[in-house]
């Protein structure tokens, strides 16, 4: 969670993965009774039991959004900030469209569990927030009748913003509509995200020392550099203490370095000329896995990389031992301000083809993050309460808090805002965290330029150049948002269960060398009869789904 509340609030969106998402707090549980100014069916087809549907009390532009109060529950994640029932955003939305939430918090850490006993009991709130609905949950519970259709209440004219998103992006509606037609869950957008995962950085200290001014561009070269790294002493303290690369499980390189082999993704992808690949048992992956297994056995990847945790990691960053390292800035790692000292890894050219190549962040989560319930007894209203995120003026409220705290306007025609002093002093992204709920977990909304309009650092811009110099021009988003059909994600998660545990098994033993790459042939039988193949059929099944919109 450090990590998440130092990092820009510019940057801090849709690209944040779960790793970095990672936080703790406690449970903030509230029972709330819903109003009777509605009603919704449940998923037995029956009429729920707190009202009538009454969609005539709903505006579809203008606020409020309804003629009388109107109270829901909402379940969510909670990074243990502040209280939800104080902060002055969700106060604001409450004042201005006469919806008020009570809410049903759980830490993140143990959000997943609670989530799935809510399902299983059916026990439910009105809505979910920020909820990461799994694919196949929102298919499950979709087909089930738990959570109702979206698409009815967008179309009618109760979500605006949205509408127009879609009108504009057809891939992101399409991407989020399940193999029934149905639309459960809504999606985060960032038509602007560049990183799925985040990237590898250089301790720009070492390779002043080495004097290296090109970085390396090929896996030859950059064995060469972290050869230097291990018997060069750049850190000048006459010890052999670098560490030329470190990693925790290889979880935080491994999709980046994948690239390097023409790979997009550490599980399933889809290349340029549509064919779905999966990825254990591609030969990318053996050239992976012998480059890795040369570091290993050289003394040049940490041989503490299965075993410490990202705080041990850490310290060595801060020790400045470490010459190379994943992490969602550098300085997360190495300690200090955010500056442009310590450069991203340029993505290096391996003996495969055109590479190397990046996985690049598709623009829309992979997960839903919000859903109405069958128990929600004023969908067109939740729909507009929903809608605001997805527009501008809504989006500026969730992501940066309200105006006159954090931020003022410098020119409101042209959205460009500057910085006011954090109140009280102390961390401007901490304080963030008492604002909004848009804190420490991906939420439903959009981003765009407009949102950070004059807020942008020295900081942000370096970042961005990056982006652009090195990993714009090789990106490709791995694989589309797709959904398997019942059945084949019954069957794909029944085959993954034990095909993950052994890929990360026998990852382990071929770059320690406890498994000999001679094997490789044994391995690739053992995945095909595990069902590599079938997992590869099943994917180019729902890319096909989704690449012809049927």
């Amino acid at each position: 969670m450090k990590k998440l509340r130092k990092a820009s609030s510019v940057l801090v969106g849709l690209t944040l993965t779960a790793s970095v998402l990672a936080a703790c707090g406690s449970a903030n549980d509230n029972e709330g009774a819903a109003s009777d100014s509605g009603g919704a069916a449940n998923g037995n087809g029956a009429a729920a039991t707190n009202g009538a549907a009454d969609a005539e009390g709903v505006k579809k532009d203008g606020f409020p959004i309804v003629g009388k109060p109107l109270t829901l529950t909402m379940m969510s994640q909670d990074a243990g900030v502040a209280d939800w029932k104080q902060m002055p955003v969700l106060q604001e939305m409450e004042k201005l469209t006469g919806i008020t939430f009570t809410y049903q918090l759980a830490p993140i850490d143990s959000f997943a569990a609670k989530k799935n006993l809510v399902f299983a009991s059916g026990d439910l709130p009105d809505v979910f927030y920020g909820a990461d609905l799994k694919p196949a949950e929102q298919v499950t519970y979709g087909s089930q009748g738990v959570l109702i259709p979206l698409e009815k209440y967008i179309d009618e004219g109760y979500a605006p913003n949205l509408k127009k998103i879609f009108d504009e992006h057809p891939d992101i509606r399409k991407s989020f509509t399940t193999p029934d037609g149905h639309m459960y869950a809504l999606p985060n957008i960032d038509l602007s995200a560049v990183w799925y995962r985040s990237p590898m950085w250089y301790n720009g200290k070492f390779l002043k020392a080495l004097n290296v001014t090109e970085l390396p561009k090929t896996t030859d070269e950059l064995y060469d550099f972290l050869k230097r790294v291990k018997n060069e002493d750049p850190n000048g303290n006459g010890k052999p203490d670098e560490v030329p690369l470190t990693s925790v499980k290889l979880d935080d390189l491994r999709m980046f370095f994948l690239g390097f082999w023409g790979i997009y993704d550490e599980a399933v992808y889809v290349d340029k000329a549509g064919k779905v690949h999966y990825t254990p048992q591609e030969e990318g992956y053996k050239g992976y896995l012998t480059f890795m297994n040369r570091l290993w056995k050289d003394d040049l990847l940490d041989h503490e990389t299965f075993s410490q945790t990202p705080e041990q990691k850490k310290a060595k960053g801060q020790n400045n031992q470490i010459a190379l390292f994943n992490d969602w800035f550098p300085y997360f790692t190495l300690g200090g301000e955010a500056s442009g000292d310590n450069p991203m890894m340029q993505p290096v050219k391996s003996e495969v083809p055109d590479s190397p190549v990046y996985g690049m962040h598709p623009g829309i989560s992979s997960n839903g993050t919000f859903a109405i319930t069958s128990k929600n007894p004023a969908p067109e209203a939740t729909m507009r309460w929903i809608d605001y995120q997805y527009g501008y003026d809504g989006a500026t409220l969730f992501s940066q808090g309200p105006e006159n705290t954090l931020w003022k306007y410098k020119d409101q025609a042209t959205h460009e805002k500057e910085w006011l002093p954090v109140p009280g002093g102390g961390d401007r992204e901490e304080y963030r965290g008492k604002l909004t709920p848009n804190y420490g977990i991906l939420t439903p909304g959009m981003s765009s330029s407009e949102l950070t309009k004059g807020l942008r650092s020295e900081f942000d811009d370096w970042i961005d150049k990056e982006n652009e110099a090195k990993l714009k021009p090789i990106g490709k988003a791995p694989f589309p948002n797709v959904y398997l059909t019942n059945d084949e994600q019954t069957e794909a998660t029944t085959l993954l269960s034990d095909l993950d545990t052994y890929v990360q098994q026998m990852e382990a033993k071929f770059v320690t060398g406890q498994e000999p790459l001679s094997n490789w042939d044994k391995y690739i039988a053992q995945i095909k009869k595990m069902g590599g193949d079938r997992i590869a059929e099943l994917y180019q099944g729902a890319y096909d789904r989704w690449n012809t919109g049927k």
